[in-house]
């Protein structure tokens, strides 16, 4: 009888060979045994050649070739149906995770049984932290002191930092609103009950989406600094070298905030709100056509 797996590592990769390769090879590297995790990586109809070299070099990964590019929440779905983990980790293509991350934040949720999600420290290029690893939800509030920089200035205020709830002390675990979807660990059991990815989101917003639906259900996700990634961000998005496809990721970004709104808040908030939240996003959007 086959045992399952702890853990399932699912990556969705459209278009980056080398990136994905090399993020396959540091899973590998990892202190956290073969025998209990196992990786699955759905290709986006790439046209790089990623899908044959990740099976010659790794012949024992589940790689899964979609026919043409579904986006990050349908591609992340189809390898969900197929884990057999106790838990799933969405992992991005542009990440180097550290030797023992799996092993410590398996045992973090082990020790955390009203976890439903977990994240670590995601770590850019130059050492600071990513700060999409630490997020507040989307407010009409939060949104506009970020979009308009009052973050910025002020990252450590209760007022102007809910955005990435720089508030709060990030040299210990605590509990947040959203981590990024370039590191989610999620419990079976949590998307038994709450479900998968919405569709919807062809490529950002999903990991809010989601985030949001599992502490409705009265999960709880925390961020454990203790441990840590590399993340390569925006390679294949919003700073790639093509500019129509900077243009694209950009104006995919903007409407994804659009659709969440109108899923979540549209009813709760007074219309004038919604009003002003709309035309700020068109705005951002109609003026990014022309840069």
């Amino acid at each position: 009888m086959k045992s399952q797996k702890i853990l399932t590592i699912i990556i969705v990769s459209y278009n980056t060979k080398e990136m994905t390769l090399r993020c396959i090879e540091r899973v590998r590297n990892t202190t956290f045994p073969k025998k209990d995790y196992e990786v699955i990586v759905v290709d986006n109809a790439s046209s790089d050649g990623s899908a044959f070299q990740i099976k010659k070099m790794f012949p024992d990964v589940c790689v899964i070739q979609n026919t043409n590019n579904m986006g990050f929440s349908a591609g992340n779905n189809i390898a969900i149906r197929k884990a057999e983990g106790k838990y799933i980790l969405l992992l991005n293509s542009d990440t180097e995770v550290s030797p023992e991350v799996f092993s410590t934040m398996i045992q973090f949720m082990e020790n955390h049984p009203k976890a439903g999600v977990s994240t670590c420290k995601l770590l850019l290029s130059d050492g600071s932290m990513d700060p999409a690893c630490h997020r507040g939800f989307p407010t009409p509030w939060a949104a506009c002191t970020y979009m308009l920089g009052f973050e910025k200035v002020f990252p450590k205020s209760h007022v102007f930092g809910q955005y990435h709830e720089g508030y709060k002390d990030m040299t210990v675990p605590h509990q947040i609103d959203c981590p990024s979807g370039a590191f989610f660990l999620v419990r079976r059991e949590v998307i038994d009950q709450v479900g998968m990815l919405d569709e919807d989101y062809f490529m950002y917003g999903e990991d809010i989406d989601w985030a949001y639906r599992i502490k409705e259900k009265g999960w709880e996700i925390w961020f454990n600094p203790y441990a840590s990634i590399l993340h390569l961000k925006k390679q294949s998005g919003r700073k790639h070298e093509n500019n129509s496809i900077v243009k694209h990721a950009n104006a995919n970004f903007y409407t994804t905030m659009k659709l969440f709104y109108k899923k979540y808040y549209e009813k709760v908030y007074p219309w004038m709100v919604t009003r002003l939240v709309y035309f700020a996003i068109d705005l951002r959007i109609s003026v990014m056509k022309f840069f």
